[in-house]
């Protein structure tokens, strides 16, 4: 098999920055890649928030000037060395050095000015890729910009693109008027429908119609974006790229995590010695402020406190479920509404629920290990990681049967004690709060939930079979 090379685009990258599941996937799935012996380079924006510790060590290769229309605009590459990945940081301060990397008024020129400062950077730095891989919606224009301004050259006319769909709701939509003053591609593919929808720019659009391949993050997600319920007003692009459109679940890694020797967690164990786990439980208790007791089911949730997570089903019947002998510990940020209303909860029921209004990356694996119970009630969920991560460190999910949560998560049977965790099908309150009281009637069945606590911590989605599904659609893209 030839041995491939792929540069990675994206616009987050664990453990440089990261505002969401992007960065995980940017971080792990190209040191899968290059495990099956290719050449998986990554590229993203140099921004200002990431950590002295690793722009210290960046090597400077080399600095060139980019038009973006009428602009001429200074490109510098850095390179570094992360676990045996090559990294390399597009800098240019007017545009990464902000207050906050994506909510900017002119975020459209940000990430045009990125995708065309990759293309140029390719032949500079002498790495002809055979697929560039993109990522959201950031990366959309890049696909169009190399059909349209570089592949007549030579170094680029072979190379093909994949294009992944992390979350449909996020397009990246902006006026018409960017088509000629930022991006500088024909005005044809607007006048073609590649580029517009509702009569605007839609990045997103844009990587869908001009990639060769596109890829989503589950088998669930792939079909139900072809729906008017979850295309998100892209329903009809979905359909009419179905053709072109695959889905391979994110994995995680599992030697990053695994409490047999995480260094993160307060107690380390595994599925032949879970004792650890009960440890872990207990010392959360005392961290979280809440009554140390070994024989309350502990309810944790982290996220990204938005709609989209399920969080009004919750507020509607928090009295309720605060009336089932549980502790439940949360983490994230978001919506004002929702930070608000996990800190009344815990001003309410002080005993019963510990609100982090924050994001802590030492705590998240705490609360994961800690647990017995995980939630994620989500209205959708392209694929999820943390599901996963608490298979992996035998908390049991409970979730709604939606995108990759219905493709991970099989609902325990206790007619023949098979299942991992407990799911719901429709988005309602009721449903919701019925399965958590089903999962806390398991609970006090000591050997059930043990048996149950095993099955979740046998599962492997790790990221080594996605890896070679990716390998195999590279392939499949460059042998058609």
């Amino acid at each position: 098999m030839k041995k491939l090379k792929v540069l990675f685009v994206s616009s987050e990258l664990s453990p440089f920055i990261k505002t969401g599941g992007l960065a995980d996937v940017a971080g792990a799935l190209p040191k899968e890649l290059k495990k099956l012996v290719h050449d998986v380079r990554v590229v993203m924006p140099q921004y200002s928030q990431i950590p002295s510790k690793y722009i210290q060590n960046l090597e400077h290769l080399i600095h060139f000037r980019t038009r973006v229309v009428w602009r001429n605009e200074y490109v510098g590459v850095n390179k570094l060395d992360n676990k045996g990945i090559i990294t390399y940081f597009i800098d240019n301060k007017s545009y990464f050095h902000r207050d906050n990397i994506y909510e900017n008024e002119d975020k459209y020129l940000q990430f045009a000015y990125f995708c065309r400062a990759v293309l140029e950077m390719l032949p500079k730095i002498n790495f002809k890729a055979d697929i560039i891989h993109c990522n959201d919606w950031h990366t959309g224009p890049l696909s169009i910009m190399l059909k349209d301004n570089y592949q007549k050259y030579n170094f680029y006319k072979d190379i093909k693109t994949v294009y992944t769909i992390h979350n449909l709701r996020y397009q990246g939509v902006f006026s018409r008027r960017i088509l000629e003053d930022v991006l500088g591609i024909d005005h044809k593919y607007w006048d073609l429908g590649v580029i517009e929808h509702d009569n605007c720019i839609n990045y997103m659009k844009m990587g869908i119609e001009a990639s060769d391949l596109i890829t989503t993050v589950s088998n669930t997600y792939a079909k139900e974006i072809k729906t008017a319920e979850y295309g998100e007003g892209l329903d009809y692009v979905m359909r009419m790229n179905g053709d072109d459109l695959y889905g391979i679940l994110n994995g995680i890694s599992y030697k990053d995590n695994d409490p047999a020797v995480d260094n993160r967690i307060y107690s380390n164990y595994d599925i032949d010695n879970l004792e650890g786990k009960y440890e872990n439980k207990i010392k959360l208790q005392e961290e979280m402020g809440l009554p140390q007791k070994a024989d309350i089911p502990v309810i944790g949730l982290i996220s990204r406190l938005v709609d989209q997570k399920g969080l009004d089903l919750i507020a509607l019947v928090i009295d309720e479920l605060m009336q089932e002998d549980i502790q439940l510990v949360m983490l994230g940020t978001g919506s004002f509404k929702y930070e608000e209303m996990f800190k009344e909860m815990s001003r309410l029921y002080p005993n019963k629920v510990a609100a982090n209004i924050k994001y802590d990356a030492t705590l998240a694996q705490k609360i994961y290990a800690g647990s017995d119970m995980f939630l994620m009630p989500s209205k959708f969920e392209p694929c999820g990681l943390g599901q996963l991560f608490s298979l992996r460190y035998g908390t049991i999910p409970i979730v709604r049967e939606t995108g990759g949560l219905k493709d991970t998560i099989q609902s325990y049977n206790e007619v023949n004690g098979e299942g991992n965790g407990f799911s719901f099908t429709h988005y309602n309150e009721k449903d919701m709060l019925y399965t958590i009281k089903r999962a806390i009637s398991f609970y006090y069945k000591r050997e059930v939930w043990r048996k149950m606590v095993e099955n979740a911590m046998k599962n492997d989605f790790s990221w080594t079979n996605s890896a070679e599904r990716y390998i195999e659609l590279y392939n499949k893209l460059l042998t058609d």
